[in-house]
Order: C-alpha cells, then structure tokens, then sequence
C-alpha cells in the first residue's frame, strides 16, 4: 500500500486564473475586441456559476462551452448569432494549454514532499478538459511527479460524484484509508470526498471555514503549502 493524495488541479497546484487570463485576453485580441480587466471579471463570475451547474448535471461540457462565450459577448454588445463559439471555446483552451502556472512555493512543497514520504503517490483528480490540464501540466514540468491523470471527460462522470471517486480508487487498488482527497473547492473536492468516505483537506479555505468544515466533514483545512506539508505528514502516520 502506499499513501495516495488525490490533488486538485487548479488553484491547487496551478494557478488556473493566470492562464485562464492569458487566453481570454488572446481570443478576444483575435477577434478584434478590446480586453480589459472588467471583461476577466464577468467572464470568470459566468464561468463560475456554468461549472457549478455542470456538477450538479444540469449542464453538459458543450453546453458550458458556448454559454460562456455567448454570456460574455452578448454582455459587450457583440451578436453571437454568426459566432461559433465551441470554435472559439476550443482556440481558448488550446491557448489555456501552452501557459500552465505553478502555484508559488507548489514546485518546493512537492519536492520536500518526495523526500520527506518516498510512498506517496501524486495524482491528478479534476473536473476539467484533458488536453488543457495534460497541456499545462506538461507546460510546467509537474509531470515528473504524478502518477496518473484522472480527467472527468474521460470517465463519464464528475467529481463530486461517488462514481468518480470509486473509478478511481479501483484504479489504483488500494484501500480507502490511503487516500487524502486535497483541493480547493467545497462542491467538487470536498463534497466528493465526503461522498466517497475520504480523508479530505480544503486547501486555501476561504468565506466560514467553520460552518464549512461542519458541512462538509472536512478532516483538515491547509493556508499555505508549509501547513499541507505538516497536515500530510500526520495524516500518513495514521495510515
């Protein structure tokens, strides 16, 4: 057996804003249109709340996609009619794919990581699309360090469904009390852990983290890297 961490990807180990940034401000600049900081805002608030509704499964992927595109556009006053927008979608993830950002201090923590638990295995738990989260992880060289991948548009389901959690544990093959579920987001993340019976650890934890906890069983809370390093260190004496 060894000690699996179950990491999400974005604002976890990259920072998905910057090269979500660079990419919106490249497809608009294609498409004539002026880029400036109150469209990055308006975009990412629609895009936030299409995911949202993605993992509830009231949304698919392409429809995600387009609405996006379609919401922020149309706020600016651009007819999307003519527009195709999963072409434009696809340009902007093609884009997302070459400029992956490591978190600051992500590259040391894991470094100190590997030395410290030589039986850990890194994985890669996300919601997102493959050949933009395989495009930044090897932008960034993170590969070196993951074991495996695993991408919901490749599994048919999404975290925080049990299913997910439940391909990927029979993928590894080692029992539940091995894994840590670590990441960013209370409704993907978290509540997948908590669906699945996982260890869990909120990363960057943000708003009431106290209710939060409570809501969601979360085992443990990290601010920093320093703080995820301490809490897996104790977390694998208990395994």
């Amino acid at each position: 057996m060894n000690h699996n961490l179950l990491f999400d990807l974005d604002q976890t180990l990259l920072v998905f804003h910057a090269s979500e940034r660079i990419a919106l401000k490249a497809v608009m600049e294609k498409m004539h249109q002026t880029f400036t900081e109150d469209h990055y805002a308006f975009f990412k608030q629609c895009n936030k709340k299409l995911w949202l509704e993605f993992e509830k499964g009231a949304i698919s992927k392409p429809e995600l996609f387009e609405a996006r595109f379609r919401c922020l556009f149309e706020e600016y006053g651009c007819d999307t009619h003519s527009l195709d927008l999963l072409k434009i979608n696809s340009d902007f993830i093609d884009i997302m794919s070459q400029n992956g950002v490591l978190m600051d201090g992500a590259s040391g923590f894991i470094e100190k990581l590997r030395k410290s638990l030589p039986d850990a295995r890194i994985y890669i738990v996300t919601n997102g699309v493959r050949r933009n989260a395989m495009g930044r992880i090897n932008s960034t060289g993170l590969k070196d360090y993951i074991c495996d991948v695993f991408v919901s548009e490749s599994m048919g389901t999404v975290k925080p469904s049990r299913e997910y959690f439940d391909i990927v544990k029979k993928t590894i093959g080692d029992p539940d009390e091995t894994y840590i579920v670590i990441g960013d987001s209370l409704s993907s993340d978290m509540l997948g852990a908590r669906n699945s019976g996982l260890t869990s650890c909120w990363f960057m934890p943000e708003g009431d983290t106290e209710s939060a906890v409570r809501e969601y069983a979360i085992d443990y809370t990290a601010s920093s890297f320093d703080e995820l390093y301490d809490i897996i260190m104790k977390w694998s004496c208990t395994v």
